[in-house]
Protein backbone atom coordinates (compact mmCIF):
# COMPACT_ATOMS: atom_id res chain seq x y z
CA UNK A 1 0.00 0.00 0.00
CA UNK A 2 1.36 3.46 -0.84
CA UNK A 3 0.63 6.65 1.04
CA UNK A 4 0.92 10.01 -0.66
CA UNK A 5 1.92 13.14 1.16
CA UNK A 6 2.23 16.74 0.21
CA UNK A 7 5.46 18.24 1.53
CA UNK A 8 4.87 20.61 4.44
CA UNK A 9 6.41 24.01 4.06
CA UNK A 10 8.95 24.91 6.72
CA UNK A 11 9.50 28.42 7.98
CA UNK A 12 11.11 30.17 10.90
CA UNK A 13 9.32 30.64 14.22
CA UNK A 14 9.49 33.71 16.41
CA UNK A 15 7.92 34.47 19.74
CA UNK A 16 5.03 36.90 19.67
CA UNK A 17 3.70 38.09 23.03
CA UNK A 18 0.00 37.27 22.99
CA UNK A 19 -2.44 38.77 25.43
CA UNK A 20 -5.01 35.98 25.46
CA UNK A 21 -8.50 37.38 25.75
CA UNK A 22 -10.21 35.50 28.51
CA UNK A 23 -13.32 34.73 30.44
CA UNK A 24 -13.70 36.23 33.93
CA UNK A 25 -11.75 33.31 35.39
CA UNK A 26 -8.74 34.15 33.24
CA UNK A 27 -9.19 31.30 30.76
CA UNK A 28 -8.60 32.20 27.07
CA UNK A 29 -11.55 31.59 24.76
CA UNK A 30 -11.24 29.92 21.35
CA UNK A 31 -14.10 30.62 18.98
CA UNK A 32 -14.65 27.72 16.56
CA UNK A 33 -16.45 28.67 13.36
CA UNK A 34 -17.84 25.92 11.13
CA UNK A 35 -20.08 26.22 8.08
CA UNK A 36 -21.44 22.67 8.48
CA UNK A 37 -23.89 21.04 10.88
CA UNK A 38 -22.92 19.26 14.12
CA UNK A 39 -23.28 15.77 12.65
CA UNK A 40 -21.38 12.72 13.86
CA UNK A 41 -18.65 13.12 11.23
CA UNK A 42 -18.14 16.82 11.87
CA UNK A 43 -18.15 16.36 15.64
CA UNK A 44 -15.45 13.74 15.19
CA UNK A 45 -13.32 16.25 13.32
CA UNK A 46 -13.82 18.78 16.09
CA UNK A 47 -12.56 16.12 18.48
CA UNK A 48 -9.38 15.86 16.39
CA UNK A 49 -8.93 19.62 16.75
CA UNK A 50 -9.27 19.33 20.52
CA UNK A 51 -6.75 16.48 20.57
CA UNK A 52 -4.26 18.74 18.82
CA UNK A 53 -4.87 21.40 21.45
CA UNK A 54 -4.27 18.84 24.20
CA UNK A 55 -0.99 17.83 22.58
CA UNK A 56 -0.01 21.51 22.60
CA UNK A 57 -0.83 21.74 26.32
CA UNK A 58 -4.40 23.07 26.33
CA UNK A 59 -7.45 21.23 27.67
CA UNK A 60 -11.01 22.53 27.53
CA UNK A 61 -12.30 23.24 31.03
CA UNK A 62 -8.79 23.45 32.48
CA UNK A 63 -6.86 26.22 30.78
CA UNK A 64 -9.02 27.13 27.75
CA UNK A 65 -12.70 27.53 26.89
CA UNK A 66 -14.09 26.60 23.46
CA UNK A 67 -17.24 28.03 21.95
CA UNK A 68 -18.47 26.61 18.64
CA UNK A 69 -20.80 28.20 16.10
CA UNK A 70 -22.38 26.03 13.38
CA UNK A 71 -23.81 27.69 10.26
CA UNK A 72 -25.57 24.42 9.31
CA UNK A 73 -24.94 24.94 5.62
CA UNK A 74 -26.28 28.50 5.61
CA UNK A 75 -23.08 30.27 4.66
CA UNK A 76 -24.68 33.71 4.82
CA UNK A 77 -24.82 33.31 8.62
CA UNK A 78 -21.03 33.12 8.93
CA UNK A 79 -20.18 36.85 8.78
CA UNK A 80 -22.44 37.62 11.78
CA UNK A 81 -21.00 34.69 13.71
CA UNK A 82 -17.45 35.83 13.00
CA UNK A 83 -18.34 39.39 13.94
CA UNK A 84 -19.71 38.16 17.26
CA UNK A 85 -16.42 36.44 18.07
CA UNK A 86 -14.57 39.65 17.22
CA UNK A 87 -16.92 41.74 19.35
CA UNK A 88 -16.28 39.40 22.27
CA UNK A 89 -12.53 39.65 21.64
CA UNK A 90 -11.81 35.92 21.76
CA UNK A 91 -8.18 34.84 22.01
CA UNK A 92 -8.24 32.93 18.73
CA UNK A 93 -10.67 31.96 15.98
CA UNK A 94 -10.51 28.43 14.56
CA UNK A 95 -12.22 28.57 11.16
CA UNK A 96 -12.49 24.97 10.06
CA UNK A 97 -13.96 25.28 6.56
CA UNK A 98 -13.24 27.57 3.59
CA UNK A 99 -16.43 29.66 3.94
CA UNK A 100 -15.67 30.03 7.67
CA UNK A 101 -12.15 31.34 7.23
CA UNK A 102 -13.21 33.77 4.51
CA UNK A 103 -15.80 35.19 6.91
CA UNK A 104 -13.32 35.30 9.81
CA UNK A 105 -10.60 37.00 7.77
CA UNK A 106 -13.06 39.64 6.60
CA UNK A 107 -14.08 40.26 10.22
CA UNK A 108 -10.65 40.83 11.77
CA UNK A 109 -7.02 41.53 10.95
CA UNK A 110 -6.10 41.47 14.64
CA UNK A 111 -7.31 38.24 16.26
CA UNK A 112 -5.23 35.19 15.27
CA UNK A 113 -7.06 32.79 12.96
CA UNK A 114 -6.22 29.12 12.53
CA UNK A 115 -7.93 27.67 9.48
CA UNK A 116 -8.40 24.58 7.38
CA UNK A 117 -9.38 24.93 3.74
CA UNK A 118 -9.82 22.73 0.68
CA UNK A 119 -8.36 25.42 -1.59
CA UNK A 120 -4.98 26.97 -2.27
CA UNK A 121 -4.89 29.65 0.47
CA UNK A 122 -2.65 31.91 -1.61
CA UNK A 123 -4.97 31.78 -4.62
CA UNK A 124 -8.07 32.65 -2.58
CA UNK A 125 -6.29 35.48 -0.77
CA UNK A 126 -5.90 34.07 2.75
CA UNK A 127 -2.11 34.31 2.92
CA UNK A 128 0.66 35.98 0.94
CA UNK A 129 2.70 32.76 0.71
CA UNK A 130 2.66 29.25 2.15
CA UNK A 131 6.03 29.57 3.85
CA UNK A 132 5.43 32.98 5.46
CA UNK A 133 1.78 33.93 5.62
CA UNK A 134 2.34 37.61 6.38
CA UNK A 135 -0.85 38.18 8.40
CA UNK A 136 -3.00 36.96 11.26
CA UNK A 137 -4.01 33.65 9.63
CA UNK A 138 -2.29 30.30 9.16
CA UNK A 139 -2.81 26.54 9.41
CA UNK A 140 -3.45 23.60 7.08
CA UNK A 141 -4.68 23.34 3.50
CA UNK A 142 -6.16 20.18 2.03
CA UNK A 143 -5.73 21.40 -1.57
CA UNK A 144 -8.78 19.32 -2.47
CA UNK A 145 -9.83 21.67 -5.25
CA UNK A 146 -6.45 21.25 -6.92
CA UNK A 147 -6.50 17.44 -6.62
CA UNK A 148 -10.16 17.14 -7.64
CA UNK A 149 -9.23 15.91 -11.12
CA UNK A 150 -7.36 13.03 -9.44
CA UNK A 151 -10.70 11.72 -8.15
CA UNK A 152 -11.99 11.68 -11.71
CA UNK A 153 -8.85 9.95 -12.96
CA UNK A 154 -9.10 7.25 -10.27
CA UNK A 155 -12.79 6.71 -11.00
CA UNK A 156 -12.01 6.39 -14.72
CA UNK A 157 -9.33 3.78 -13.96
CA UNK A 158 -11.79 1.92 -11.73
CA UNK A 159 -14.67 1.94 -14.23
CA UNK A 160 -13.03 2.21 -17.68
CA UNK A 161 -16.28 1.69 -19.66
CA UNK A 162 -17.92 4.68 -17.96
CA UNK A 163 -18.03 7.57 -20.42
CA UNK A 164 -20.81 9.79 -19.05
CA UNK A 165 -19.69 11.17 -15.71
CA UNK A 166 -21.74 13.28 -13.29
CA UNK A 167 -20.05 15.78 -10.97
CA UNK A 168 -21.93 16.79 -7.80
CA UNK A 169 -21.07 20.32 -6.61
CA UNK A 170 -22.46 22.61 -3.90
CA UNK A 171 -23.05 25.88 -5.82
CA UNK A 172 -22.95 27.97 -2.62
CA UNK A 173 -19.38 26.93 -1.80
CA UNK A 174 -16.80 29.66 -2.54
CA UNK A 175 -14.76 27.04 -4.44
CA UNK A 176 -17.69 25.77 -6.53
CA UNK A 177 -16.67 27.46 -9.78
CA UNK A 178 -13.05 26.31 -9.45
CA UNK A 179 -14.09 22.73 -8.65
CA UNK A 180 -16.53 22.60 -11.55
CA UNK A 181 -14.05 24.07 -14.04
CA UNK A 182 -11.17 21.77 -13.09
CA UNK A 183 -13.32 18.63 -13.03
CA UNK A 184 -14.94 19.37 -16.38
CA UNK A 185 -11.56 20.09 -17.97
CA UNK A 186 -10.15 16.85 -16.59
CA UNK A 187 -13.16 14.90 -17.89
CA UNK A 188 -12.77 16.28 -21.39
CA UNK A 189 -9.03 15.50 -21.38
CA UNK A 190 -9.89 11.87 -20.58
CA UNK A 191 -12.44 11.69 -23.38
CA UNK A 192 -15.38 11.68 -20.99
CA UNK A 193 -18.70 13.50 -21.12
CA UNK A 194 -19.13 15.52 -17.89
CA UNK A 195 -22.39 16.81 -16.43
CA UNK A 196 -22.46 19.10 -13.38
CA UNK A 197 -25.22 18.58 -10.83
CA UNK A 198 -25.82 21.12 -8.07
CA UNK A 199 -27.00 20.44 -4.52
CA UNK A 200 -26.97 22.37 -1.27
CA UNK A 201 -30.03 20.91 0.52
CA UNK A 202 -31.18 17.38 1.38
CA UNK A 203 -33.96 17.64 -1.21
CA UNK A 204 -31.37 18.68 -3.81
CA UNK A 205 -29.42 15.48 -3.14
CA UNK A 206 -32.42 13.27 -3.92
CA UNK A 207 -33.17 15.27 -7.06
CA UNK A 208 -29.55 15.11 -8.21
CA UNK A 209 -29.52 11.32 -8.05
CA UNK A 210 -32.84 11.17 -9.88
CA UNK A 211 -31.23 13.29 -12.60
CA UNK A 212 -28.52 10.66 -13.06
CA UNK A 213 -31.01 8.37 -14.80
CA UNK A 214 -32.04 11.11 -17.22
CA UNK A 215 -28.38 11.69 -18.09
CA UNK A 216 -27.67 7.95 -18.37
CA UNK A 217 -24.64 8.66 -16.19
CA UNK A 218 -22.26 5.73 -15.65
CA UNK A 219 -20.35 7.08 -12.64
CA UNK A 220 -20.32 9.95 -10.16
CA UNK A 221 -17.73 12.23 -8.52
CA UNK A 222 -18.72 13.93 -5.26
CA UNK A 223 -17.15 17.37 -4.88
CA UNK A 224 -15.49 18.62 -1.72
CA UNK A 225 -17.87 20.49 0.57
CA UNK A 226 -18.73 20.58 4.29
CA UNK A 227 -22.43 20.10 3.50
CA UNK A 228 -21.65 16.85 1.68
CA UNK A 229 -19.45 15.73 4.58
CA UNK A 230 -22.34 16.36 6.96
CA UNK A 231 -24.66 14.27 4.78
CA UNK A 232 -22.23 11.47 4.03
CA UNK A 233 -24.68 8.74 5.14
CA UNK A 234 -27.38 10.05 2.78
CA UNK A 235 -24.96 10.31 -0.14
CA UNK A 236 -23.62 6.81 0.41
CA UNK A 237 -27.15 5.39 0.71
CA UNK A 238 -28.20 7.11 -2.52
CA UNK A 239 -25.15 5.84 -4.40
CA UNK A 240 -25.91 2.28 -3.26
CA UNK A 241 -29.62 2.56 -4.01
CA UNK A 242 -28.86 3.72 -7.54
CA UNK A 243 -25.92 1.26 -7.84
CA UNK A 244 -23.74 3.93 -9.42
CA UNK A 245 -19.94 3.75 -8.99
CA UNK A 246 -19.06 6.82 -6.94
CA UNK A 247 -15.82 8.33 -5.68
CA UNK A 248 -15.98 10.50 -2.57
CA UNK A 249 -13.61 13.20 -1.26
CA UNK A 250 -12.58 11.62 2.06
CA UNK A 251 -12.38 8.32 3.94
CA UNK A 252 -15.47 8.91 6.09
CA UNK A 253 -17.59 8.13 3.02
CA UNK A 254 -15.77 4.86 2.26
CA UNK A 255 -16.01 3.82 5.91
CA UNK A 256 -19.75 4.54 5.75
CA UNK A 257 -20.13 2.20 2.76
CA UNK A 258 -19.09 4.33 -0.21
CA UNK A 259 -17.23 2.59 -3.04
CA UNK A 260 -14.00 4.58 -2.83
CA UNK A 261 -12.50 7.83 -1.65
CA UNK A 262 -9.48 9.96 -2.32
CA UNK A 263 -8.67 13.05 -0.34
CA UNK A 264 -6.95 14.65 2.59
CA UNK A 265 -6.73 12.91 5.94
CA UNK A 266 -9.21 15.23 7.63
CA UNK A 267 -8.55 13.98 11.15
CA UNK A 268 -4.83 14.67 10.76
CA UNK A 269 -5.65 18.08 9.27
CA UNK A 270 -7.81 19.13 12.22
CA UNK A 271 -5.28 17.68 14.66
CA UNK A 272 -2.53 19.85 13.15
CA UNK A 273 -4.84 22.88 13.30
CA UNK A 274 -5.27 22.24 17.03
CA UNK A 275 -1.51 22.07 17.52
CA UNK A 276 -1.09 25.38 15.68
CA UNK A 277 -3.80 26.96 17.83
CA UNK A 278 -1.93 25.90 20.96
CA UNK A 279 1.37 27.24 19.67
CA UNK A 280 -0.22 30.60 18.91
CA UNK A 281 -1.79 30.78 22.36
CA UNK A 282 1.69 30.22 23.78
CA UNK A 283 2.99 33.23 21.89
CA UNK A 284 4.04 32.24 18.38
CA UNK A 285 3.05 34.59 15.59
CA UNK A 286 0.68 33.33 12.85
CA UNK A 287 2.67 35.24 10.21
CA UNK A 288 5.72 33.12 11.03
CA UNK A 289 3.96 29.76 11.03
CA UNK A 290 4.01 28.16 7.57
CA UNK A 291 0.83 26.79 6.08
CA UNK A 292 1.12 23.02 6.09
CA UNK A 293 -0.32 20.72 3.44
CA UNK A 294 -2.35 17.64 4.34
CA UNK A 295 -1.37 14.12 3.45
CA UNK A 296 -3.71 12.33 1.05
CA UNK A 297 -5.11 8.82 1.16
CA UNK A 298 -7.11 6.49 -1.05
CA UNK A 299 -9.60 4.03 0.45
CA UNK A 300 -11.49 1.31 -1.43
CA UNK A 301 -14.50 -0.58 -0.07
CA UNK A 302 -14.54 -4.02 -1.70
CA UNK A 303 -17.75 -4.97 0.10
CA UNK A 304 -19.51 -2.12 -1.68
CA UNK A 305 -17.97 -3.04 -5.03
CA UNK A 306 -19.46 -6.52 -4.65
CA UNK A 307 -22.83 -5.08 -3.60
CA UNK A 308 -23.16 -2.98 -6.77
CA UNK A 309 -21.78 -5.74 -8.97
CA UNK A 310 -18.47 -4.07 -9.80
CA UNK A 311 -15.23 -6.01 -10.21
CA UNK A 312 -12.13 -3.95 -9.48
CA UNK A 313 -8.84 -4.67 -11.20
CA UNK A 314 -5.89 -5.72 -8.99
CA UNK A 315 -3.96 -2.69 -10.28
CA UNK A 316 -6.54 -0.29 -8.87
CA UNK A 317 -6.77 -2.12 -5.55
CA UNK A 318 -2.98 -2.20 -5.20
CA UNK A 319 -2.62 1.59 -5.14
CA UNK A 320 -5.09 2.10 -2.29
CA UNK A 321 -3.78 3.11 1.11
CA UNK A 322 -6.50 1.06 2.73
CA UNK A 323 -8.89 -1.64 1.51
CA UNK A 324 -12.10 -2.37 3.38
CA UNK A 325 -13.03 -6.02 2.95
Amino acid sequence: MRRREFIAYIGGLTVWPLVARAQPGGVPVIGVLNSASPSGAMLSLNTSFRQGLTEAGYDEGRNIAIETRWAEGQYDRLPAMAADFVKRDVALIAALTTPSVLAAKSATAKIPIVFTTIADPVQIGLVSSLSRTGGNVTSVTQLSVEVGPKLLELLHETVPPAKIIALLINPTNPNAAAQSKSLQAAAVSLGLEPHVLNAHTEVDLDQAFAKLHELHAHALVIGQDAFFNTHNAQLVALSLRHAIPTIFPNRDFAEAGGLMSYGADQRATLHQAGIYAGRILKGEKPADLPVQASKFEMVINLKTAKTIGLTLSPDVVSIADEVIE
